[in-house]
């Protein structure tokens, strides 16, 4: 019987001695966690997709806290809005952005740029990219294979089957940044949406010389620089036989769409274009 108590007694104060021993070590190698972090984790979209910056939401929760200059820090897919509810809970200042979407910068659908060669490997633009230029003459268009479409959380991507092209829904597309690392051609630009979504590009890469830009797809830019003459407001740069609008300082005022021979320049929810004749008429009446 006195084995046996002095067992359980025993037992007892090794119980009691591993519970101190725990608390001790406990106290002082605890990580305080601020209590907000699981509250702007939440304020957050959560849908992890990295466009931030971050590997997560939770990465970007912990930059919000811990900066106290939070105006470089931006959630894509919640937009300003959330970013304006989290600094007011947080008590700083709300980065200022316009809302941006995904856009292709290629017109090489199947009628202007023909295939001249047949890809027989992995349907996979990233393979076919390091393999060989493509199955047009054109080594700097779309590669058709859908890269893109695949890392897309958001549905906002779809591969038009008649033009070979990857398009993009604006109402989808949160500007995550995903299918701009995708694209092996980097093709895919985040532009501004521009006001009613209305928005200006050049739907080329190729920077080749006008004669064989031309000859691989029939809508490439040439580099005639006909768009940058006609911009006034020093919106278009031209460089390495290609144009490229600047969204910060295009005004929309589609001069240079139809200035372009080629219809490399793309203009998006504009209403359609008055003829010339009716527009001098306008102006000479007012």
């Amino acid at each position: 019987m006195n084995v046996i108590l002095f067992t359980v007694l025993t037992l007892v104060a090794l119980g009691v001695l591993a519970a101190v021993v725990l608390y001790v070590v406990a106290q002082k190698f605890k990580v305080y966690e601020d209590p907000r972090l699981d509250e702007v984790e939440a304020m957050l979209p959560g849908a992890n997709c990295g466009g931030c910056g971050f590997p997560g939401c939770r990465g970007l929760t912990e930059a919000l806290i811990n900066q106290d200059d939070i105006s470089a820090l931006y959630c894509p897919v919640g937009g300003a809005e959330n970013m304006k509810q989290i600094a007011a809970y947080l008590g700083k200042s709300a980065p200022e952005k316009e809302p941006e979407v995904a856009v292709v910068r290629c017109n090489g659908t199947c009628a202007n740029r023909p295939r001249t060669t047949e890809f027989d490997g992995a349907a996979s633009c990233a393979v076919m990219a390091a393999t060989y230029g493509g199955e047009t003459g054109c080594t700097f268009g779309c590669l058709s294979r859908g890269d893109c479409v695949a890392v897309c959380r958001f549905d906002a991507l779809r591969l038009n089957g008649e033009s070979g092209l990857p398009e993009v829904d604006p109402e989808k597309c949160t500007a995550c940044g995903a299918c701009v690392k995708a694209c092996p051609k980097l093709l895919i630009e985040l532009r501004k949406k521009g006001p009613k979504g209305r928005r200006i590009f050049v739907t080329c890469r190729n920077k080749e010389k006008g004669a064989v830009a031309r000859k691989a797809c029939s809508a490439a830019c040439i580099g005639c620089g006909k768009c940058v003459k006609t911009c006034t407001f020093d919106a278009i740069t031209l460089e390495s036989n290609l144009a490229y609008i600047d969204p910060n300082k295009c005004r929309l005022c589609r001069k240079c769409v139809s200035e372009c021979p080629t219809g490399a320049i793309r203009e998006v929810n504009f209403p359609p274009a008055k003829p010339k004749g009716d527009a001098a008429k306008e102006d000479k009446n007012a």
